[in-house]
């Protein structure tokens, strides 16, 4: 009977133990699913939407098109106006650059006006910032654009040292604004940005190469044309003595 007894205290105890882990099991995994369906809300938060991630794509993609493409082209080709003075080659030159830089603003509109409807615009990081002072710029670069004085004109000299000044503003703030873009797309969808980066980065060095080499492939060209058109020079072995002394005298005068 001792034994037996024993046995139904060893057993009650259990069964008492049991029934008071129970309930502590069952609140822990409660409380672990709590949180896992918070952090899985959190989560879905932070995570955009299939639209929003076009959205945003769509506006990369504009913002790219226009200040890291037509407007570095645009530049690029009215650089090449100064090898021309007249004529119709010129002509086709300022339109061209005309066209692309307008192509520029109008695509930087869209991507703006999508921005606006579409994204929360707190103003609280670089890219919207940057944005926004550079879509002001953009459009003040287009009125300076209209306001173009004739050649030989007094203004004519104080429009070029301004246009030239809103337009490298224009392009710094390009290409540092779709840098800032890049990281702000990756912050929000957690995506790999270092393949854009670095295509973007080889495509803007590029374009700056060009830049720097079309002054120095006028000025190669220049001096390849002065060597040719300089007349042959004898040296003084080559004359006969009894000329050398008609071109001393030459030379003296």
């Amino acid at each position: 009977m001792g034994i037996l007894h024993k046995l139904q205290v060893a057993f009650t105890i259990h069964v008492n133990l049991i029934l008071l882990i129970l309930p502590t099991i069952s609140s822990s995994q409660e409380h672990m699913k709590t949180i896992g369906s918070h952090t899985s809300i959190k989560e879905n938060k932070h995570k955009p939407s299939p639209k929003l991630q076009f959205e945003i794509t769509l506006h990369g993609f504009l913002l790219w098109a226009s200040m890291g493409f037509l407007m570095p082209i645009g530049i690029l080709t009215i650089r090449m106006s100064k090898r021309q003075e007249f004529g119709r080659r010129l002509k086709i030159i300022f339109y061209a650059h005309a066209i692309l830089q307008m192509l520029a603003v109008l695509l930087a509109t869209a991507g703006a006006i999508l921005s606006v409807k579409n994204f929360s615009n707190a103003f609280n990081n670089y890219h919207q910032r940057i944005g926004l002072a550079l879509y002001g710029i953009i459009w003040l670069q287009v009125l300076v654009g209209f306001l173009r004085p004739q050649r030989g004109s007094k203004g004519r000299s104080v429009w070029i040292l301004v246009h030239w000044l809103i337009g490298t503003a224009v392009s710094l703030l390009g290409v540092l604004n779709i840098y800032t873009g890049l990281q702000a797309y990756h912050d929000k969808t957690s995506r790999s940005i270092r393949l854009w980066t670095i295509i973007f980065t080889v495509q803007i060095s590029s374009i700056v190469f060009f830049y720097l080499f079309q002054d120095k492939w006028v000025y190669i060209q220049k001096q390849g044309m002065t060597m040719c058109n300089e007349p042959p020079r004898i040296s003084c072995q080559e004359i006969p003595a009894d000329d050398k002394e008609k071109v001393l005298k030459a030379e003296s005068c």
